[in-house]
């Protein structure tokens, strides 16, 4: 597709994104800004547009994910700052909120260290709540490699608290 063509159409799958978007629950912000996300991924793709029957219902699909994707990435930084402020409200004594404090920074770093297929797919799992058949399709490996992986960093998480705990 060249590019006047795709400046034609852009304006009804703009629309069409923004309505998807607000559907699933985006603010008009989010809508607008998951709508351009979505055009500029069109225009990346535009050369291998012709194979779709329908461009609205693929702009309404990415819409769609694209917006699912942002509630679970505001979920998981709500998790994360819900936890740090239940450590902060639980009253603890100074240095039980160090300790408590520290535990979570340690446990972060192994999770930053773990190695990056692995770190993925459980950022995947437990953050973005993908299912392994989700994350095999995404990554391009087997669902049973996904669930092996996923096990081999809970594994090796398990394992290292168990070493911290036993020190």
């Amino acid at each position: 597709m060249n590019e006047e063509a795709f400046a034609q159409i852009v304006p009804q799958l703009r629309c069409c994104a923004i309505r998807a978007g607000r559907r699933v629950g985006a603010t008009e912000t989010e809508a607008e800004d998951i709508a351009q996300d979505v055009m500029l991924r069109l225009w990346q793709m535009r050369n291998d547009l012709g194979r779709f029957v329908s461009l609205e219902s693929l702009v309404a699909r990415m819409a769609h994910n694209l917006t699912l994707n942002l509630h679970r990435a505001n979920n998981a930084e709500t998790i994360g700052n819900s936890e740090t402020a239940c450590i902060a409200d639980a009253q603890l004594s100074p240095s039980d909120a160090l300790e408590a404090k520290e535990n979570l920074e340690w446990l972060e770093r192994r999770i930053n260290d773990l190695p990056t297929t692995e770190y993925t797919i459980l950022y995947m799992r437990q953050v973005e709540q993908r299912s392994n058949e989700e994350i095999s399709h995404l990554l391009g490996i087997a669902s049973t490699s996904v669930s092996t992986l996923l096990a081999r960093a809970r594994r090796r998480l398990l394992e290292d608290i168990k070493r911290r705990k036993g020190r």
